[in-house]
C-alpha cells in the first residue's frame, strides 16, 4: 500500500510554515520583502529548465537563499518527503507520485512530457519502433528502463502493455537520467526516456518517436509544501509566462 503524507492537514501545514518562515537574521531586505531560504525537490527530468528557473528566482528575489535544486526519481523524492525530509516545493513527473505527498487539489499541473526511444548516435541498430525495442531485448540486446515505481517506468510499461509487447530490461533505473546515461556510455543499446532528455543530450544520442507514446503522456504537478513567500514565488515563476517559455525551450509542452 502507498502511504500518503497528510501534508494537507492544518497541523502539518502550520508546522511546515513555521519552519519555512524563520528566515536567517542576516537575510537582506528586498523591494518585494521576500526573504528566507528555498529548497526545491524536483523530478530528474526537470533539471535543465529548473536550473534556469532557480537562477531567475535568485535574480528576482535577492533576499532569498535559493539552494541547489535536489533532483531524483519522483518516487524517491516522494518517499523522502513522506519520511520527513524538508522541502519548500515539490515538482513530480506524474500525478500519482504527487498524490503520495499531498492531495492533488493542492498541486497544479505545469507541463507535460512524452516518451521517446533513445539509442546511440545515428541509430546503428536501425531501431524504428517500439516493436523493434522488444525484438532487440528478446534477441539478446541490452534495453534499459526506469523502475516500475518511477513515473518514466510506469509510462514505459503502459505503452508496452498497450502495444501487447513483452520486454525484459537488463536493468531498471531509479530515474530517467540514469537510463539516458546507460545509452550514452554504451552500457545499453536502447531505452525509453522522455523526449526532453533526448533533446538535452544533443548529439550524444538519437531519439526515435513512436505512436504508442501518446497513450502515456506524463503530467507534471507542482506544489508549495510550506506557506513561505519564497515557496509561492517559485511556484508562481514556474507557472508564469517566463517559466513556461523556459520549459518550452527544453521541450516540455503546456499543460
Amino acid at each position: 500500500m502507498r502511504v500518503r503524507a497528510l501534508v494537507g492537514s492544518a497541523a502539518v501545514l502550520l508546522a511546515l510554515a513555521a519552519c519555512a518562515t524563520d528566515a536567517p537574521a542576516s537575510a537582506p531586505a528586498t523591494a518585494d520583502g521576500i526573504t528566507g531560504e528555498l529548497t526545491v525537490f524536483a523530478a530528474a527530468s526537470l533539471q535543465g529548465p529548473f536550473d534556469e528557473i532557480a537562477a531567475r528566482m535568485a535574480e528576482q528575489h535577492p533576499g532569498v537563499a535559493v539552494h541547489p535544486v535536489t533532483y531524483d526519481g519522483s518516487s524517491t523524492l516522494a518517499a523522502q518527503l513522506v519520511g520527513g525530509a524538508s522541502a519548500d516545493v515539490f515538482a513530480s513527473a506524474d500525478e500519482d507520485t504527487m498524490a503520495e505527498v499531498v492531495g492533488l487539489d493542492y498541486a497544479t499541473v505545469f507541463a507535460r512530457n512524452t516518451l521517446q526511444i533513445v539509442v546511440a548516435p545515428r541509430n546503428p541498430l536501425r531501431i524504428g519502433s517500439l516493436a523493434d525495442v522488444a525484438a532487440l531485448s528478446s534477441s539478446g540486446g541490452k534495453v534499459v528502463l526506469c523502475a516500475p515505481e518511477v513515473p518514466c517506468g510506469s509510462a514505459s510499461r503502459t505503452v508496452l502493455d498497450g502495444a501487447g509487447l513483452a520486454l525484459t530490461p537488463v536493468s531498471e533505473e531509479q530515474n530517467v537520467k540514469a537510463v539516458l546515461t546507460k545509452v550514452q556510455t554504451g552500457d545499453a543499446d536502447a531505452g525509453l526516456v522522455y523526449r526532453t532528455d533526448v533533446l538535452a543530450a544533443g548529439d550524444t544520442v538519437a531519439g526515435v518517436r513512436f505512436p504508442e507514446a501518446a497513450s502515456a503522456v506524463n503530467s507534471y504537478p507542482i506544489v508549495a509544501l510550506t506557506h513561505s513567500d519564497a515557496a509561492q514565488a517559485f511556484v508562481d515563476l514556474v507557472l508564469s509566462a517566463e517559466g513556461q517559455r523556459i520549459l518550452a525551450d527544453h521541450g516540455f509542452t503546456a499543460p
